[in-house]
């Protein structure tokens, strides 16, 4: 019964996803993810053949929470499309964004990677069109308003701008209901 004490693959991804998010790629390494887990090394290689291996778990994992389980957690909950909307936005600047972040720097580097962030973001585009969709009818606004929508989510967190007495999380607002068609200061 060893096998039921092994430190299981979904927490070695766990942490190494946490190591990415702080410091990419290169902080991806077993020896310090089974320090940090308080593990050997050891059990690693019972579920992973060596760290590329971790590396393409970790890559698979991300895309499946930045889709399919948003999208499923995002329907569950239900509501309007602009509530959808807004519920996917937070669900993707609480935990994934951290490690879309750091997985949009590697893409730089890496066409592999690049190629899945490629995917990645095309499926969260039809998604976010689908239901820009329900809102406006004029295809080219839809698709205006979701690359300023998708470039609020991340672009917001490059900025080192004041916004003139108000908080970046008042003025994310504001902008996000100036994109869904609201009335500034209104819920809509």
């Amino acid at each position: 019964m060893a096998a039921e004490t092994r430190t299981p693959p979904s927490a070695w991804i766990d942490a190494g996803l946490l190591a990415l998010a702080a410091g990419g790629p290169g902080a991806v390494r077993v020896e310090a993810l089974a320090k940090a887990l308080g593990v050997t090394k050891g059990g690693f290689y019972g579920h992973f053949a060596d760290r590329g291996a971790l590396l393409d778990g970790m890559l698979a994992t991300w895309e499946r929470m930045s889709t399919e389980l948003m999208f499923e957690t995002v329907e569950r909950e239900g509501g309007d499309a602009r509530a959808k909307i807004r519920r996917a936005g937070l669900l993707a600047g609480d935990r994934v964004l951290p490690i879309d972040l750091a997985i949009r720097d590697w893409a730089r580097r890496d066409s592999e990677v690049a190629e899945r962030l490629r995917r990645v973001d095309n499926r969260r585009m039809d998604y976010l069109r689908s239901l820009m969709l329900e809102i406006f009818t004029d295809e080219d606004e839809v698709e205006a308003r979701c690359l300023l929508a998708f470039s609020l989510l991340i672009g917001k967190h490059f900025m080192a701008a004041d916004h003139g007495g108000r908080s970046r999380d008042e003025v994310t607002e504001l902008a996000g209901s100036l994109i869904l068609g609201g009335v500034p200061g209104h819920d809509g």
